[in-house]
């Protein structure tokens, strides 16, 4: 085919739409269900008229193909171990006796059976529920989901592409089960799974599918030869089968690298590449390979993980140059738009002029429609279009909210000698220990307590003004005044204040800083029913005025424990907002930073011995590929230190960090210098306190005992057995006892429950040292 007539044949697609609703109607009906408010049959019916929306919604804005098999009640790598029976012995039971109770069992666990392991879904904010994997795994087929949603969409006339987590992927994801060697690799599995997507395959090609498109974004990492090879191995396999749809093979969030040409050799029909900044040069190396000639091309142009209006003109010229290095050349989003809000035309509050630098869900898929209408008909067809988006476009270049001489000075004067503690850490230490008086193993909490019905309905009333500022004040006081309590008759060492006057970790801070743009209906899923809304970082950042100081006083005033300051750092600020995309990312860290190091600064001044400065999103972030991360993580950590470089050495630093695999930045995490870090542990049985014994991190650890993103209550000896597995790796003198996460999302009957028991988990280790 020659440029002209693969040009001519361009059409549009995505490779996933956000789930939830224009009003979280997922959300409400999943909780609604779990709650006892409403049944399976209501779950399912809400579901199935989201899908049949989503799909419409697409097809009305022009694009051609529509893909099903995104959708997904929790998650859909839950959804592929599903797909392929992966289910572990201990949740069989409950899978056998219902399967939706079952389904959600292993994704929050019950009381007396624990949920799968849950982390991030590569560099993203989303998390994905991690297959258990081990050489007795037999696979099995259930195709129902997948087939099921096919025919939906088909049913009401729509040409549909099926998408699934690619068998590769699937098993880079996994992780040896309870009881299997820690070596074992789950891609030893990979002849025995290839069959059940053989089965798959073939039962969507039953049910009408022309396209199946495999998901393996996990080969835009560095991989091994053997790796490399069981990708060829695994597409020879389902290329050679006669009987299934045509194959799409699709990679995002990165360059392919040398998977690129594997990929391009394999029997598949065709295969869809990230072309945005990120992944730009996948199109020197598709050049390179010779192109796909004979296959099909689908162009990740558009970003689908940012949210600022694509230049046309720029992805217009990519497309052109790819028309010469496929049969034919389709365009798409980079990944699936599950990572942006839905639809800009919901926020009133965004000054109009504004709003059109933006592009959420909906606004990427008319931008996709454009291109693909630019490409297949020439320029002349979108005159009008690419003259409205160079006007946007320049408008935002030449807006003063994107830059502030002050904070650009104050940033370029920054040394290194800013971004250091005054004394090493042993000296701080010592005062530390002098100072706070804290026991052996000192108990505390990650920050946040329930956000009750109460609060969020006294939020609301703020809102609404059904009260004033001093009644919604009130509430936060008694609010703030009964955790207090609560923390103290409990027994826990270092307290907190709750956090009842914060909407979210991020969006708080960014609601009281230059610089930051917040959404009202910007909803983006973090996991399950867990809905996010990621503010815009779109100019220079500075902090007019404190933001944390008056509250933590204020908690700080009813006892004579010690209380913590809780803050957000830069480089989490950075990874759940929508970053601005006109500036390298370490530049914007370091404003963050400063901005950040007035508050820490301030909450000392005021009294604060504590403070406790999260980043979670440290490990998050890192660049998917191994020579991307040194600069990385070189402006990242530079950006924490930066953030508490200014205290007194007998001010004590805390970080958090939750739900990823810490072991490739154990540095780094010893590179923040903090006197006491935090860490996700319960879930993984203390891989994490292993780790950084392993790595002979010098400091204080507090590896989580108590996993919070499962409704179970732990027991005490559940929770002092994890500590004792904690002891073997952390001496006593520097391990603390914490839940592996703030408590926001639980509600306080097992938050209390689980809380008292982690304290006489705690008691109970003492004792045990202290015993002759």
């Amino acid at each position: 085919m020659t440029a002209k007539s693969a040009a001519a044949a361009a059409r549009s697609t995505v490779y996933g739409y956000p789930r939830q609703g224009p009003n979280r109607e997922l959300k409400k009906a999943i909780e609604g269900y779990w709650k006892g408010r409403s049944g399976a049959d209501a779950l399912r019916t809400t579901a199935a008229e989201l899908r049949a929306a989503n799909w419409r919604r697409l097809a009305d804005a022009g694009i051609d193909e529509v893909p099903t098999g995104d959708f997904s009640y929790y998650d859909h790598v839950l959804d592929t171990t599903v797909m392929v029976g992966a289910i572990p012995e201990r949740h069989r039971a409950a899978v056998e006796a219902d399967a939706l109770d079952g389904y959600f069992a292993m994704a929050r666990g019950t009381q007396d059976v624990a949920p799968l392991e849950m982390t991030k879904w590569f560099d993203t904010n989303y998390h994905y529920l991690v297959p258990e994997l081990g050489p007795d795994t037999v696979f099995t087929t259930d195709s129902a989901k997948q087939v099921s949603e096919l025919k939906e969409a088909l049913a009401l006339g729509l040409s549909t592409r099926p998408v699934l987590v690619g068998p590769v992927t699937y098993l880079l994801l996994a992780k040896p089960a309870p009881g299997v060697p820690a070596g074992f690799d789950p891609l030893t599995l990979l002849d025995r799974l290839l069959p059940v997507y053989a089965e798959v395959l073939a039962d969507l090609r039953a049910a009408g599918a022309e396209w199946v498109q495999l998901d393996e974004p996990a080969l835009v990492q560095d991989r091994t030869p053997a790796e490399l090879n069981a990708a060829a191995r695994a597409y020879r396999a389902l290329g050679g089968l006669t009987d299934r749809p045509k194959l799409l093979v699709a990679s995002y969030f990165d360059r392919l690298g040398d998977a690129l040409p594997v990929l391009a050799k394999a029997p598949v029909e065709g295969l869809a590449l990230d072309f945005t900044e990120s992944a730009a040069a996948n199109l020197d190396a598709l050049a390179a390979v010779g192109g796909l000639p004979g296959k099909r091309l689908v162009a990740g142009v558009v970003n689908g993980r940012n949210i600022w209006v694509n230049d046309l003109e720029k992805s217009l010229s990519t497309l052109g140059t790819l028309l010469g290095l496929a049969d034919r050349v389709d365009v798409s989003a980079s990944c699936s738009l599950l990572h942006v809000p839905l639809d800009t035309a919901a926020e009133r509050d965004i000054e109009p002029q504004i709003l059109r630098w933006l592009a959420f869900a909906r606004e990427k898929t008319t931008e996709i429609v454009t291109l693909a209408t630019g490409l297949a008909q020439g320029t002349g067809a979108i005159t009008a279009q690419l003259t409205a988006n160079r006007a946007d476009l320049a408008t935002r270049a030449a807006s003063p909210i994107t830059r502030d001489p002050a904070v650009r000075a104050r940033t370029a004067a920054v040394t290194d000698a800013d971004a250091r503690r005054s004394q090493p850490y042993g000296e701080r230490a010592r005062a530390q220990r002098a100072h706070l008086r804290l026991p052996l193993l000192p108990t505390t909490t990650i920050g946040s307590f329930p956000q009750t019905a109460e609060l969020r309905t006294a939020r609301a009333d703020l809102r609404t003004g059904r009260i004033d500022q001093a009644a919604y004040e009130d509430r936060i006081r008694t609010e703030i005044g009964e955790v207090i309590v609560f923390q103290e008759k409990t027994g826990i060492d270092v307290l907190v204040h709750g956090e009842p006057e914060r909407n979210d970790m991020v969006q708080y801070f960014a609601e009281q800083l230059t610089g930051y743009l917040a959404t009202q209906h910007g909803w983006v899923q973090s996991y399950g029913t867990r809905y996010v809304r990621p503010p815009i970082l779109a100019g220079d950042i500075s902090r007019p005025e404190p933001m944390t100081v008056r509250w933590t006083t204020y908690a700080q005033s009813l006892t004579s424990r010690p209380v913590k300051g809780m803050l957000t750092g830069p480089v989490t600020m950075l990874a759940w907002s929508f970053v601005r995309d006109d500036q390298p990312l370490g530049d914007t860290a370091r404003q963050v930073a400063l901005a950040l190091r007035d508050e820490v600064n301030g909450l000392e001044a005021a009294g604060t011995s504590v403070i406790q400065v999260d980043e979670p999103a440290l490990r998050e972030t890192l660049p998917l590929r191994a020579a991307d991360r040194p600069a990385y993580l070189a402006w990242a950590t530079e950006a924490f230190r930066l953030s508490t470089g200014g205290v007194r050495p007998d001010t004590q630093i805390h970080t958090h960090m939750c739900y990823a695999e810490f072991g490739d930045i154990v540095q780094a995490i010893d590179d923040l210098d903090a006197d006491v870090i935090s860490l996700e542990a319960a879930r993984s049985h203390m891989q994490v306190a292993r780790e950084l014994a392993a790595h002979g991190y010098p400091r204080e650890a507090g590896p989580g005992v108590y996993d919070i993103h499962s409704p179970r209550v732990p027991s005490t000896e559940e929770a002092a057995d994890l500590l004792r597995t904690g002891l073997k790796a952390i001496p006593a003198e520097r391990l603390w006892v914490n839940p592996d996460c703030g408590l926001k999302t639980r509600g306080w009957p097992e938050t209390r429950a689980s809380l008292e028991h982690l304290v006489a988990a705690a008691r109970t280790v003492r004792e045990e040292l202290a015993a002759p």
